[in-house]
């Protein structure tokens, strides 16, 4: 068996280093863009208007005064994580109705995928197709380490005002829990 030579001995040892500073970087970009105006709590929320999986377009403003909204933003259809957050969406969709909420999913998913994505896993409530990720980029849902499309959550009230915000790339039942609940103080606060 051959001996690493010097230099791949050095490039071996330092490899951890490398990826933590790699890492950093990366957490350190995302903190210093996390505000984006419009996209915090208490924020206006952006109006958009995108494509359904039925093809209509459907926009933000359609749902003010008339419902409270919760935004989510996920990286992708029929990946594990994605399909476990909006089936935990669509177990507890009549909850979010009973609050008075409509839930609408938004990735950069075609239609099409949105569609089979919807009629797969019986999903209730609908999936927007941002293809540029521009809607994503107003709202500021970064990236996971620059490579993976956030998953990020919003609650908008009727009058169009973000009220709560809620990450997490792994823990997606969680993204429901925290929004229901925000949703519930919000409807004994008069």
């Amino acid at each position: 068996m051959e001996q690493p030579t010097r230099r791949k001995r050095v490039f071996l040892n330092n490899m951890p280093k490398f990826l933590i500073v790699v890492a950093l970087f990366f957490i350190y970009q995302d903190f210093m863009m996390s505000k984006v105006p419009g996209s915090d709590v208490g924020d206006l929320a952006p109006d958009f208007s995108l494509p359904s999986s039925s093809g209509q377009d459907v926009s933000l403003s359609d749902f003010r005064g008339k419902s409270e909204v919760v935004l989510f933003f996920y990286p992708k259809d029929n990946s594990p994580v994605c399909t476990a957050e909006a089936c935990s969406f669509r177990d507890q969709y009549q909850d979010f109705q009973d609050a008075g909420a409509e839930v609408i999913g938004i990735s950069s998913d075609s239609q099409a995928s949105h569609q089979d994505f919807k009629e797969k896993n019986h999903l209730p409530f609908l999936l927007l197709s941002d293809p540029g990720g521009d809607v994503r980029t107003l709202y500021g849902v970064k990236k996971t380490l620059g490579l993976i499309p956030g998953r990020t959550t919003f609650l908008i009230d009727r009058d169009g005002v973000i009220q709560a915000r809620f990450s997490s790339q792994l823990n997606a039942s969680k993204h429901v829990t925290q929004m229901l609940e925000v949703l519930r103080t919000l409807k004994k606060t008069p």
